[in-house]
C-alpha cells in the first residue's frame, strides 16, 4: 500500500494512525534516503503510541528510550558501518522488551532484521511530498 503525503504535517498525521495500532513487540523497520522524512513520520508514530516527549533523531545517541502506552525504541543506525556494529549494540534485546522497536535506516540490519517486522519506505516525489509504502500487515491494519 503506497499512501502520499502532501506536507510534513501530513506526514506527522499519518505517523499518528500508524502508531495507533502498534502493539508490544512490534518493530517498524523504515527505509529512506537523507531528509525523506523518516524522523517526521517517527514523531508521528510515536505520539500515536502514547509518547508525550518531543521525539528527536538519536543520530548520536543511537537509541533514544520514550513511554507511551508502551515502551517507546527509537533506534537511528545511520552512523554505524557494518553489522557487527549494529550487532554489538544489542539491538535484537530490544526487538522482545514489550515496546515498540522503531527503527532508521533498517537497510543496514541485514540478517539482523527480524523476521516479523513492518516495513514502510518513503520515497520523495516533490520537496513537500512523500510516497510510504507500508508493508501488507501494517496496511492491513489501517484499513480495518
Amino acid at each position: 500500500m503506497v499512501i502520499t503525503t502532501k506536507s510534513a504535517e501530513a506526514t506527522v498525521e499519518l505517523g499518528k494512525k500508524i502508531g495507533a495500532f502498534l502493539v508490544a513487540n512490534d518493530v517498524v523497520c523504515l527505509t529512506g534516503r537523507l531528509g525523506a522524512g523518516k524522523t517526521t513520520l517517527i514523531q508521528g508514530i510515536a505520539e500515536g503510541s502514547g509518547v508525550k516527549d518531543y521525539v528527536t533523531s538519536p543520530t548520536f545517541i543511537i537509541i533514544n528510550e520514550y513511554q507511551g502506552k508502551l515502551p517507546f525504541f527509537h533506534v537511528d543506525l545511520y552512523r554505524l558501518e557494518n553489522v557487527d556494529e549494529i550487532e554489538d549494540l544489542g539491538i535484537e534485546e530490544y526487538f522482545n522488551r514489550g515496546g515498540v522497536c522503531v527503527i532508521e535506516w533498517a537497510e543496514k540490519l541485514e540478517e539482523l532484521e527480524p523476521k516479523y517486522c513492518h516495513e514502510i519506505k518513503i520515497k520523495v516525489i516533490s520537496e513537500t511530498e512523500r510516497g510510504i509504502c507500508v508493508s501488507s500487515a501494517l496496511a492491513a491494519r489501517l484499513k480495518s
